[in-house]
């Protein structure tokens, strides 16, 4: 916060200073979220790219014309909108979990998509718009199970509870700085 600097373009003081917090950053969201090493962690503008990021990147390199894509009908548009933008270009499916009358996932139906062979499985954490707490460790193991990548939108998540990446056993986390009083356009992908 004192050494205003480009990171990794000087080897003045101030570029180091402002490098080594930078990275000092990185290792304390790692261990924050339970993660292996700060090398697991990528900077991005916020949660949303940091979908993007994966359906783009991950998404196009491993996904193929009648690939499986389950959703949940809680998603946030960040969690929507790529993968029916992939969907489109590449021919894949989506189908999705979805919520009952009492806001909760209908597991059951889960489980039978599973049983389809997906690709990738992408759900929120915790609702932004319904306050639902899914119980991602249980639909983590499931779609491993299953042979899927699994992808969690924890915007609401991880600034609200105590969220560990190796506890889930989750592929791909995404989250915001701002949702935890921190400065706008900072965001996280765990992968």
């Amino acid at each position: 916060q004192f050494s205003n600097a480009n990171i990794h373009r000087g080897v003045h003081t101030l570029a180091e200073e402002a490098t080594a917090d930078y990275e000092n950053a990185r290792v304390k969201i790692a261990q924050f979220i339970g993660a292996r090493s700060e090398r697991e962690i990528i900077y991005t503008r916020n949660a949303t790219e940091s979908i993007n990021l994966v359906a783009f990147t991950w998404g196009k390199k491993n996904l193929k014309a009648g690939d499986l894509v389950v959703l949940t009908e809680m998603e946030h548009h960040s969690n929507l909108v790529p993968w029916q933008m992939l969907a489109a270009e590449l021919s894949l499916r989506l189908e999705f979990v979805p919520v009952r009358n009492d806001y909760l996932l209908d597991q059951e139906v889960y489980e039978e998509l599973l049983l389809k062979g997906p690709k990738l499985v992408a759900f929120t954490h915790m609702s932004n718009v319904l306050g639902t707490i899914n119980p991602a460790k249980e639909m983590v193991r499931k779609a491993h199970e299953a042979g899927a990548v699994v992808l969690i939108d924890g915007a609401q998540s991880v600034p609200h509870f105590k969220v560990d990446v190796r506890d889930l056993d989750v592929d791909f986390l995404a989250f915001s700085a701002h949702k935890m009083c921190g400065p706008t356009g900072v965001g996280v992908l765990y992968g």
